[in-house]
């Protein structure tokens, strides 16, 4: 890994402010826990390094500046979030319901995709034109890969962009919401959302393993944030 330059601050220390255990990472971790839980006005570097128990120069041995961090943020988003949805959209299927089941794996694994951080993203881009555009340009990615999945399928371009675009916009839509539902009744209508996606009615057996793999993934899983605040 390349070390940031150290800036001015970092370089007029006397002392060496950098912990030898705290690693870029670790400030990246808790930049995006402090944007899910407080929102982008407290990632700020005088609060992580108090939350950290380090000199706040410590920072400057890992990021330029705010901006370096913001931008690091932004891929770390970029990765997490956008990453595992193309690679499913991708994925070969032997038809178009089990194109969208794999697709569906994000939507039940947080590790795949993390809804609070989406949400934070997005609540950060009303108020940063530049985050903005980012978050503009990761939702065509996303809705141009599911739309190319579609048509595989034999959707013509108009039919697989509409159907790429109510199953992602139905499920960001769905995140914004706090999800009330048990487990058992999310995934019970597994079937009847790939009808409606992919027009074409599922086969339940072929359902099944998807279905059951989806419940051990969501009870595994740790309560969802929501709008309850984390502890860092």
């Amino acid at each position: 890994m390349t070390r940031a330059p150290k800036s001015n601050l970092a370089a007029t220390t006397g002392a060496d402010p950098r912990d030898p255990t705290l690693t870029r990472e670790d400030w990246l971790a808790l930049a995006l826990k402090t944007l899910v839980r407080d929102g982008i006005d407290r990632v700020k570097v005088q609060i992580m390094a108090r939350k950290l128990d380090v000199a706040r120069s410590s920072f400057y041995w890992h990021f330029v500046g705010r901006e370096d961090l913001h931008s690091a943020m932004l891929e770390e988003w970029l990765t997490k979030n956008t990453g595992p949805i193309l690679e499913r959209a991708m994925r070969p299927a032997p038809d178009v319901n089990a194109a969208v089941m794999n697709v569906f794996e994000c939507w039940v694994d947080t590790r795949l995709f993390d809804p609070e951080l989406d949400i934070a993203v997005r609540l950060w881009a009303r108020r940063d034109a530049k985050v903005r555009q980012v978050v503009l340009q990761a939702d065509l990615t996303r809705v141009k890969a599911l739309t190319e999945m579609f048509q595989r399928y034999g959707n013509g371009p108009e039919e697989a962009l509409i159907r790429a675009r109510v199953l992602y916009f139905t499920q960001i839509g769905h995140y914004t919401l706090d999800d009330t539902e048990t487990p058992e009744t999310r995934v019970s209508h597994a079937p009847t959302y790939m009808k409606i996606f992919s027009g074409v009615e599922a086969d339940p057996a072929a359902c099944i393993p998807f279905m059951e793999q989806a419940l051990k993934t969501l009870a595994a899983s740790k309560p969802a944030r929501g709008r309850k605040r984390r502890d860092v």
